[in-house]
């Protein structure tokens, strides 16, 4: 199933492998240089009552895929296209706020799954609309530069922060400091951890991201 006119952004939809009326919603947001068949593969081994949806993201990468927003890589540190992230932060929350009537979700239970960029994306658009999403897990992140402080309760909120110990990507400090952004407002609805591995999706934080969400539904 491709993408469909009512939502704006390309899309590939895996449906529920448990099916229900209104099923919970995952959405997956790739990384630099991915599309939206990257992460798709994880859907496999996730809660089978999701309704997986995994994105591409707006803007194509060189030398290869998509990219939520550009990167100069020739500065130090690598520069940000501020524009072109505020832009995909709003396409993003048009996308949250349309899929359940689109897709025949349960509106109160919408997660994000983000990897690299992706996090930046899925913490920026959860801070943004808190009341489009239940959880995110956010992998091999980090804020958006100027990301500001979460303000409020975050209407209930819930993330997990996943990063590798080895990441040369993104080093730890990286994940730190979501977990530092979101500690004073999310309390013990945040959980961070740093478990061993790079700039990947492992065996072990796979398995962590699962168990989460599989509790979050109950």
């Amino acid at each position: 199933m491709t993408s469909r006119p009512a939502l704006p952004l390309v899309h590939v939809v895996r449906p529920p492998r448990v099916p229900s009326a209104h099923p919970p919603l995952l959405v997956l947001l790739h990384g630099i240089g991915a599309d939206e068949r990257d992460l798709l593969p994880l859907a496999a081994h996730l809660d089978p009552r999701f309704l997986v949806v995994s994105l591409r993201a707006p803007h194509e990468a060189e030398p290869m895929g998509f990219a939520w927003y550009a990167i100069d890589w020739r500065t130090s540190p690598p520069r940000h296209d501020a524009a072109q992230a505020a832009a995909s932060v709003d396409t993003l929350v048009a996308f949250l706020a349309g899929a359940p009537a689109a897709l025949g979700t349960d509106p109160a239970r919408t997660f994000l799954f983000g990897f690299s960029q992706g996090a930046a994306m899925s913490l920026a658009a959860a801070l943004a609309r808190p009341d489009l999403v239940r959880g995110a897990v956010l992998h091999s992140g980090r804020p958006l530069p100027g990301q500001p402080a979460p303000a409020g309760e975050l209407a209930g909120l819930e993330v997990l922060v996943l990063h590798g110990r080895a990441d040369p990507v993104l080093p730890p400090e990286h994940g730190r400091a979501i977990r530092d952004l979101l500690a004073p407002a999310l309390g013990p609805r945040l959980v961070h951890r740093e478990l061993d591995g790079a700039h990947e999706v492992t065996a072990e934080t796979l398995g962590e991201a699962a168990r989460w969400l599989s509790a979050r539904l109950g």
